[in-house]
């Protein structure tokens, strides 16, 4: 019974972070790929801050609630944006910012949370609490969802950003590697060596954060 409870506490403060943290992730992919003259997500319904319109059954429920159930790393996906990058004005320019406005969107979020936080901490009622503890988790969610999309592994943000500043024919064989960036990903995960890996620029980004608060 304690740890059905637990965990529904868990769920309560994670939920609205989570769901906020990958709808505007994928919203800012969608924004920036109209932006730079492709409107395929625009014209399917995905530059919206709907979750419903983002949400993937595996990679955005199943996944963080077994993570928050196994006390891991808190992982999980939203349906990727399409983007036709050849549609862009300038595709290796246009491909750098759709790719950089997700994880740019996570750091803004976290910036928000930070400043609730300090909302929270400065408030004294009933609602400091469970607004500290959501601000934290926010804060951790974003941060990691940040970094993780920062690594230079297609087809995550980091390797869109490495293939757009690569030379025309270094940046070809480079993509072909993008079948095996998720298999990299995974290994990564359960070899434990993906946090680790993280850590440094995870803590690079709360230390910009601290500015904040």
């Amino acid at each position: 019974m304690g740890d059905t409870s637990q965990l529904i506490q868990q769920i309560s403060i994670y939920a609205l972070p989570v769901l906020l943290a990958i709808t505007l992730h994928e919203a800012a992919h969608a924004y920036a790929a109209k932006r730079f003259g492709d409107a395929t997500a625009y014209m399917l319904g995905r530059m919206t801050l709907n979750p419903l319109k983002h949400i993937d059954p595996v990679g955005t429920v199943l996944l963080p609630l077994l993570s928050l159930m196994m006390g891991g790393v808190l992982f999980g996906w939203a349906k990727p944006v399409p983007v036709n990058f050849g549609a862009l004005r300038n595709p290796r320019v246009g491909m750098r910012w759709v790719a950089a406005a997700g994880p740019l969107s996570n750091f803004a979020m976290a910036v928000m949370w930070v400043l609730l936080l300090k909302l929270a901490i400065v408030m004294s009622n009933s609602y400091s609490e469970p607004l500290a503890l959501m601000s934290k988790a926010g804060i951790n969610i974003n941060v990691t969802l940040m970094v993780l999309n920062l690594l230079p592994l297609l087809p995550l943000d980091g390797g869109r950003i490495v293939e757009s500043l690569l030379p025309p024919g270094m940046a070809y064989k480079y993509s072909r590697l993008e079948p095996y960036g998720m298999w990299i990903l995974i290994a990564l995960i359960f070899t434990g060596v993906l946090m680790p890996l993280l850590n440094p620029l995870r803590q690079l980004v709360y230390h910009l954060l601290s500015l904040f608060f």
